[in-house]
C-alpha cells in the first residue's frame, strides 16, 4: 500500500523503512501498534450481503486464515441470506445473533440504514459489531468499518477507467449497480458523479442512466440488455459489482457487440474479480477493470473484530494496532461519511490484458 507519513526528527528514516500506514501517520503512531493475544475464545460470525458469490467466499478464506493465526478455539461461522432475501435476511440474522451466544458480528451491509436498529440492539446486548465491504451509512449500530479502499477514490478510479477506454473524445455510458440499498455501491456512484461534475478532465463522459441488477446474474444480464435497447448511442457500461460486470459482458457478447469478430462497440468496465472476467478481458469485452483483495479484506476484518471483542483495543480514533501479515493500521474518523470510524485497507489494482492472467491464477498464452 502507498502510505503517507509525518516525519518526526531523527526517527523519520527508521519509521519509513519499518512502518506502513493506510492513513497519514502521527507521532504517536511511530511505535508498534497493539498486538492481539492469541487463543482467546470469541464466537464470531462473518455475514456477507448474501451467499454464493466468489468475493465473499474469498473474504471467508481470509477470515479463516486470521482465525487460525489467532488460534481462536471457537469456530468461525460463515452465514448469510439468499440474494432474493438479502435485506430482510441480514436483519433477521443480526437480530437472532443476540440470543445465539455470539460475541461478534462482521457484516457486509446490504440493507442500508434499515440494518441499524438490529445492529444497535446487538451492540447494546454486548456484541462487537464491525462492518466490512459495505458500511451502515449512518454508522449507527457499528463500531468500526473496515473499508477495502477509500470510497471517494473509487469514484475517480471508475471515471479514469471510463476515460481510458473511451479515449479523449469520451462517450456515453450507463451504470449497472447492485442494489439500491447497498451503501458501498451508492457511495462509489456518488463519488463518480462528483468527479464528473467537478473535474473538466471528464467533461467528455456523459452518464445516461443508473440501473440495478441486485447482484443477481440473470437480472443483471437483463438490465444490460435493457440499456442496449434504451440507449442506441451507448458506448460503455460501468459495473461497480462483481456480479453485474461479468453478466453485462456476457450480454454484450451474446448480442454481438463485443468480443471476437466484433468492433467492440459497447464494452464493460468496473469492479470485478479477475478469475471471473479474464476471458472477457482477453476478447475485448472488458478491456480494463479494477479490484482489491477480498482475501485480505476478510483477514483484516477478522483481526480488527478479534482485537475489539477481546478488549485489546477500543473503537476510538487514533488507536493503532497490528494485523498479522498485513502490518500496522490506525482507526480514524471516516472522512467519506458524516459519522463513523474507519480502518482503511487499500489499494486498488487496475487490471488489463497485461496483468489479468496471474491475478486470475492461470498461465498467460504464449502470444500474450
Amino acid at each position: 500500500m502507498k502510505k503517507a507519513f509525518v516525519f518526526v526528527a531523527l526517527f523519520a528514516l527508521l519509521a519509513l523503512t519499518s512502518v506502513a500506514f493506510s492513513q497519514e501517520a502521527t507521532p504517536e503512531m511511530m511505535g508498534e501498534g497493539v498486538m492481539a493475544t492469541p487463543g482467546q475464545e470469541v464466537g464470531m460470525l462473518l455475514l456477507p450481503k448474501f451467499l454464493g458469490i466468489l468475493p465473499f467466499d474469498q473474504a471467508h478464506e481470509g477470515a479463516l486464515e486470521a482465525a487460525a493465526e489467532l488460534q481462536n478455539p471457537t469456530e468461525l461461522i460463515f452465514d448469510g441470506p439468499t440474494p432474493e432475501n438479502s435485506v430482510a435476511g441480514q436483519i433477521e440474522i443480526v437480530t437472532n445473533a443476540v440470543t445465539q451466544g455470539l460475541d461478534a458480528l462482521m457484516i457486509s451491509n446490504n440493507a442500508g440504514d434499515q440494518l441499524a436498529p438490529a445492529a444497535q440492539a446487538a451492540i447494546d446486548a454486548g456484541l462487537t459489531i464491525v462492518t466490512w465491504d459495505s458500511p451502515i451509512p449512518s454508522a449507527e449500530g457499528e463500531q468500526v468499518f473496515v473499508a477495502q479502499v477509500d470510497f471517494d477514490e473509487t469514484g475517480k478510479v471508475l471515471a479514469d477507467m471510463a476515460l481510458s477506454i473511451l479515449g479523449e473524445e469520451g462517450g456515453q455510458f450507463a451504470i449497472l449497480s447492485a442494489s439500491p440499498d447497498a451503501a458501498n455501491q451508492n457511495a462509489w456512484i456518488a463519488a463518480m458523479q462528483e468527479v464528473l461534475a467537478t473535474d473538466e478532465a471528464y467533461a467528455s463522459l456523459e452518464l445516461l442512466d443508473i440501473v440495478y441488477g441486485n447482484d443477481q446474474s440473470e437480472e443483471s444480464y437483463n438490465q444490460a440488455l435493457g440499456l442496449i435497447d434504451s440507449y442506441p448511442e451507448l458506448d460503455l457500461i460501468v459495473a461497480p459489482t462483481s456480479v453485474g460486470g461479468p453478466a453485462a459482458a456476457k450480454a454484450l457478447q451474446d448480442e454481438g457487440l463485443c468480443g471476437e469478430g466484433t468492433d467492440n462497440s459497447i464494452v464493460v468496465t468496473g469492479l470485478m474479480v479477475p478469475a471471473e472476467v479474464v476471458a472477457y478481458t482477453e476478447n475485448g469485452c472488458t478491456p480494463e477493470f479494477a479490484l482489491w483483495s477480498f482475501v485480505d479484506l476478510g483477514y483484516l476484518t477478522y483481526y480488527v473484530t478479534y482485537l475489539l471483542a477481546t478488549d485489546a483495543i477500543e473503537a476510538e480514533a487514533g488507536v493503532v494496532f497490528e494485523a498479522g501479515r498485513m502490518g500496522t493500521y490506525e482507526i480514524t474518523a471516516d472522512p467519506t461519511r458524516d459519522a463513523g470510524l474507519r480502518v482503511l485497507m487499500g489499494p486498488f489494482t487496475v487490471y488489463n490484458i497485461d496483468n489479468v492472467y496471474p491475478a486470475a491464477g492461470i498461465e498467460a498464452p504464449a502470444s500474450s
